[in-house]
């Protein structure tokens, strides 16, 4: 179960926004596999001054248009986080108009003890939820 959170500038108009979490979704259920309705995703908005995303030395012109992905999941081995970094990239572009260099995406991993979906409870340790959840 992946958490996606979503970091861009403001200016989008809502319908661009859920298509570019729609997208990113169905990239979630063709590589990590997972559940339908295994969809947790935020969007957070800011203004132009408020986010600075650089290139790191690698030429890259960002644009307005630009987004940074964190996603905390558990582990996931480093040919699923690859594949999952071009595909997003790929539908993005195809579906999205976004540039490739408009986006940046980071992995945080953490444990399946580390998550509650509610009630306080942490479901993966009582066993409500397997490991098809994930």
């Amino acid at each position: 179960m992946p958490l996606l959170v979503f970091d861009m500038l403001e200016g989008r108009a809502p319908a661009e926004v859920r298509k570019i979490l729609d997208c990113s979704h169905q990239v979630v259920l063709e590589v990590f596999a997972a559940p339908e309705r295994d969809r947790y995703q935020i969007v957070n908005e800011h203004k132009d001054y408020q986010m600075v995303i650089e290139d790191t030395g690698l030429g890259y012109q960002r644009s307005h248009n630009v987004i940074v992905l964190r996603v905390f999941t558990s582990p996931r081995s480093l040919e699923q986080k690859h594949l999952f970094m071009r595909r997003l990239s790929e539908v993005l572009q195809q579906q999205c108009a976004l540039a490739p260099q408009d986006l940046m995406i980071s992995f945080f991993n953490n444990s399946r003890d580390d998550w509650s979906f509610g009630e306080g409870e942490a479901q993966y340790s009582t066993g409500k939820l397997g490991a098809k959840s994930e």
